[in-house]
């Protein structure tokens, strides 16, 4: 049955992505037209604008709320710190809220079909990111390689989602070594990172409920001397971890944090 509850929410979330269909198409364009003169860092911080202001839309719009847990542990306000951030991924809302919360860019490592998309993927093509072809497995993970180990040298973070696709609230999808392995090449240390964001922004829908979006940020884990495996391994029992630390109604099974 439809409730003027349920009826609000959808009113919110059609006005929200309005509000990012109507943005996005200026802001795009603007990327557009500075990358003609710029590159790097200014394009990005550009981008992360219109990020900005989508989180502050779903805030504003739709009352969706967010709290950060352990920012101070994120690496030092050296700009040439590396890390591997290695996030939980529930909804489309931390890929736009992390650049604008992050002290470092961040090169995300995406599909390359994301950059047909008008406007949007238009832009993004003018970043220092690492669009892969998933369906050519070992040209993609010879492509993050290189590629991450450039940016990290160049100050950037990298930041990869091994669940490799959204997972539902609740859920736990397979984490894939690959961020392990990069951060084991290029001896950068991993972030891991929680996030609770199918509270207010389910995958596959359009639709915001209000709420508060956690996110927590774990301490740095060493790379140095480590299997790929084994590094994998601690990320995600740290991550899962804290996912039901903060979201616990959406788990019936308790699990610990390693020793």
């Amino acid at each position: 049955m439809t409730t003027p509850r349920s009826l609000l929410a959808a009113l919110r979330s059609i006005l929200f992505m309005a509000w990012l269909a109507i943005t996005v198409v200026p802001w795009a364009l603007a990327v557009l037209l500075v990358s003609i003169f710029a590159r790097g860092n200014t394009v990005y911080w550009l981008c992360a604008g219109w990020l900005r202001a989508s989180i502050w839309g779903a805030r504003t719009i739709c009352g969706v709320r967010h709290r950060i847990h352990g920012m101070a542990h994120l690496p030092s306000a050296d700009p040439l710190a590396p890390a591997i951030l290695v996030s939980k991924h529930q909804s489309t809302w931390e890929t736009f809220a992390y650049p604008s919360l992050m002290p470092h860019p961040l090169a995300y490592v995406f599909k390359r079909e994301l950059l047909y998309i008008p406007f949007f993927g238009w832009a993004m093509a003018r970043m220092d990111m690492i669009h892969i072809d998933r369906s050519k497995r070992a040209e993609a993970w010879t492509k993050v390689a290189a590629r991450g180990k450039e940016l990290l040298d160049r100050g950037h973070w990298v930041i990869m989602f091994p669940e490799g696709t959204r997972s539902a609230r609740g859920g736990r999808g397979t984490y894939k070594a690959g961020a392990a392995r990069l951060a084991v090449d290029t001896g950068a240390p991993v972030v891991p990172i929680a996030v609770t964001s199918a509270r207010c922004w389910p995958r596959k829908s359009f639709s915001l409920r209000p709420g508060v979006i956690d996110i927590s940020i774990g301490k740095p884990i060493a790379s140095a001397g480590r299997e790929p495996a084994e590094l994998m391994l601690e990320i995600e029992t740290w991550i899962e971890a804290e996912m039901q630390r903060l979201d616990p109604q959406a788990y019936t099974t308790p699990a610990r944090h390693p020793a």
